[in-house]
């Protein structure tokens, strides 16, 4: 192959950007998405987050064993836990590390919250929950997950000395060879980011090195979920954005003179979709 044409083709497999580029033709993932028991709240975020595009993205398949860490309201265990019952794969959440002592009485609380919310069989089928934390152990046996996702995590490790490199490891650690990590997280480019994620906001290639220190490899990065009118210079981050809606520093109460039009035009954020894979 003449070596023009392999740099052009190596760099369409790297970068890709339509959302029709990855129209599902997985049945059983339009069908979870699709689904009329979902969240009316998630539902109407569906046009921000490209759940069908992104999951086809990341390379979504039937009888996958899937970890998400940090599911926080749930947006795609909506998704991946009834995916997982219809096509007899396993999904398993990285929630509040109960074996730490220092955990507290509200994170308890939200873990207890979160396993009951889910705990309908015949509409979840049997999600599985794992301790994830600073100082949580393995999130599974060594190399048992198909597929481990993260969404707009990141940047809550990299403000946390040493705690994005344990989390990736353990990524590492628990994935199969050949395994998916799928990353999504706020995009600070072009500018620099702000006290290593301080605002929301980090670098493409900060998250591609944490990412490739633990051993994995970019396979692909989309621009499924750009948003090109996220100027990134918000008075609380990212948090002002959609759907946070910060109107105040954090802590603080609630502006109610706080003009939000702005935001709310500018919808949510702009963010890399990242696709790194364990070496075979």
């Amino acid at each position: 192959m003449p070596l023009r044409r392999h740099v052009l083709l190596l760099a369409a497999t790297l970068t890709l950007s339509a959302p029709a580029a990855f129209a599902s033709t997985d049945p059983a993932l339009k069908a979870a998405v699709a689904s009329p028991t979902r969240p009316a709240g998630d539902v109407a975020r569906d046009g921000a987050r490209h759940p069908v595009e992104s999951l086809s993205f990341w390379g979504l398949k039937p009888q996958q064993t899937v970890i998400e860490i940090s599911p926080g309201g749930g947006y795609w265990t909506e998704i991946l836990a009834p995916y997982a019952k219809a096509t007899g794969g396993i999904y398993v959440a990285g929630v509040a590390d109960l074996s730490n002592p220092k955990l507290s009485e509200g994170a308890r609380k939200g873990r207890a919250d979160f396993e009951a919310r889910f705990s309908d069989a015949a509409k979840y089928g049997k999600p599985q929950f794992v301790n994830f934390g600073a100082q949580s152990g393995p999130l599974g046996a060594p190399s048992s997950a198909d597929l481990v996702l993260t969404a707009r995590n990141v940047h809550n490790w990299t403000v946390q000395p040493g705690m994005a490199d344990k989390v990736f490891a353990d990524f590492f650690a628990v994935l199969k060879p050949g395994g998916v990590l799928a990353v999504e997280d706020h995009r600070a480019d072009p500018r620099s980011e702000k006290a290593a994620g301080a605002d929301g906001y980090l670098n493409t290639a900060t998250v591609i090195a944490i990412a490739e220190k633990a051993g994995f490899k970019l396979d692909a990065q989309s621009e499924i979920n750009a948003n090109p009118k996220d100027t990134k210079d918000h008075p609380f981050g990212v948090w002002t954005l959609p759907p946070t809606r910060r109107t105040a520093p954090g802590g603080q109460p609630a502006d109610p003179s706080f003009d939000r039009a702005k935001y709310e035009a500018i919808g949510e954020s702009d963010r890399m979709t990242l696709r790194f894979r364990k070496p075979a």
